[in-house]
């Protein structure tokens, strides 16, 4: 086994995390074997149709069997009842970790199922879109993008060296964090966005004196942006919502804050704290783009009518 390469990877759920982890590994030829499991047999058939892995079965105790590396990837309040499953299969000296958005309740919930002879070493590849499913993964889903492992406590180094250089090899940067700073982090630059965007998008919807047609049909660019989150998969958000509700009901108790703050400036034609707070806000886009987080690219990147036209 060299750096990144595993001789048996078992993925446990299959949706566009597991998806796209599948294709890059296939694509680098990172393990020699590849099981998938799922508990929906739809979804196994489909990975198999898109040739995903190299077994498939529905009982993750049965797929985890000599694996070396162990990827939980289903909804973070499924974990505990995975990890149960799981652990009583599990080889010795195998590497476990997850890909939750959230860290603190995937620790509480796994950790005590973990045999002492195993490395458990969350994680969670900042990586995504909005859509689902076998179908919707792609091999660079990870490229450039920020993969955080929160090690419990006694992890060996050696195991977390290798987990690391996987996500590596996967194209990813890879950062350490606590668990709970983990959670407080994302709780504001990921949890909150999606709670906003389904709140804006339910507002929208919800207006008795604009038809659903024209939010539909005079959509800008903003409300866009905000459907795509709101498009995102509504049981892994519901979940997220649940197991990471301290850090994210401090962070809306401050939005809520921050937002009388300049509803009172609105009120009050305060046009100075208005430009000083756009200002401010313009300069962390920029500090995005010059971390090479997204494009400044016009419109976003998206492709022009022009460009359309020629395709």
């Amino acid at each position: 086994m060299t750096d990144g390469h595993f001789d048996k990877i078992a993925l446990i759920g299959i949706g566009l995390i597991g998806s796209s982890i599948a294709r890059a590994v296939k694509a680098k030829g990172l393990a020699k074997n590849v099981t998938i499991s799922s508990r929906s047999q739809e979804t196994l058939d489909r990975a198999r149709e898109l040739d995903l892995g190299t077994d498939y079965v529905h009982d993750g105790g049965a797929a985890v069997e000599g694996a070396d590396l162990v990827i939980v990837s289903v909804p973070v309040g499924a974990s505990g009842k995975v990890a149960e499953e799981i652990a009583p299969h599990l080889k010795p000296g195998a590497i476990v970790t997850d890909v939750g958005s959230t860290k603190a309740s995937v620790v509480a919930q796994m950790l005590p199922h973990m045999p002492k002879n195993v490395h458990f070493i969350p994680g969670h590849p900042l990586a995504g879109t909005e859509h689902s499913g076998p179908d919707a993964g792609f091999a660079e889903l990870f490229q450039g993008r920020w993969c955080i492992l929160t090690p419990v406590h006694g992890t060996d180094k050696e195991a977390k060296r290798k987990l690391a250089a996987f996500w590596e090899a996967l194209g990813s940067k890879v950062d350490e964090m606590g668990t709970e700073h983990h959670d407080k982090v994302l709780a504001i630059v990921s949890h909150l966005p999606h709670i906003i965007a389904y709140n804006i998008v339910g507002t929208a919807d919800d207006l008795e004196t604009v038809t659903e047609s024209e939010v539909i049909k005079y959509s800008a660019s903003g409300f866009r942006d905000f459907t795509r989150l709101a498009a995102s998969d509504p049981t892994m958000w519901r979940d997220v919502c649940l197991h990471n509700k301290d850090a994210i009901l401090e962070m809306l108790a401050r939005f809520s804050e921050d937002l009388a703050y300049l509803q009172r400036a609105i009120r009050w034609g305060d046009g100075e704290k208005l430009f000083d707070l756009f200002t401010r806000t313009r300069a962390i886009r920029r500090s995005i783009i010059d971390a090479g987080q997204d494009t400044a690219a016009p419109n976003f990147g998206r492709p022009s009518a022009d460009k359309k036209d020629q395709a």
